[in-house]
């Protein structure tokens, strides 16, 4: 024997499941969204926690530099030099720089230059070919 069940069962039947995969969804993204939350507040949390781990860095770095030992003379003097040969070698690699860039600017506008001549160069000849068959005709 066959059970039939009436249409309105049927859309009743339906729309519980309609209303019960609704309600599993939105707790679904409910529980997402709770735990980005949580993952943001974490987050926020630790970027606290370095900031604090920086100034304590930055506080013990100026303890050391107000009380810093005076070193002899001698020592003074190397580390004097080793600023200096630093400094100079710091104005070296500034100016090879400076000198690459202008050299690379100058090798594009070189390229674009040559492509440009060649492009009019193959207009020309375009022309003087269209001009050739046109006086044919």
């Amino acid at each position: 024997m066959d059970q039939y069940l009436p249409p309105d069962k049927i859309m009743i039947l339906i729309l519980s499941f309609l209303a019960f995969l609704t309600i599993i969804i939105v707790a679904i993204q409910w529980r997402r969204v709770r735990e980005a939350e949580n993952n943001v507040k974490l987050l926020e949390k630790e970027i606290e926690l370095k900031k604090i781990a920086l100034v304590e860095k930055d506080i013990e770095a100026k303890k050391l530099m107000e009380s810093a030992i005076t070193l002899p003379k001698d020592q003074q003097e190397k580390l004097a030099k080793i600023r200096k040969d630093t400094s100079k070698l710091m104005k070296q690699i500034r100016y090879l720089q400076n000198e690459i860039e202008v050299r690379l600017s100058r090798l594009e506008a070189q390229t674009e230059f040559k492509k440009l001549q060649e492009m009019l160069k193959k207009i020309k000849n375009k022309e003087s070919e269209l001009e050739r068959r046109l006086k044919k005709f």
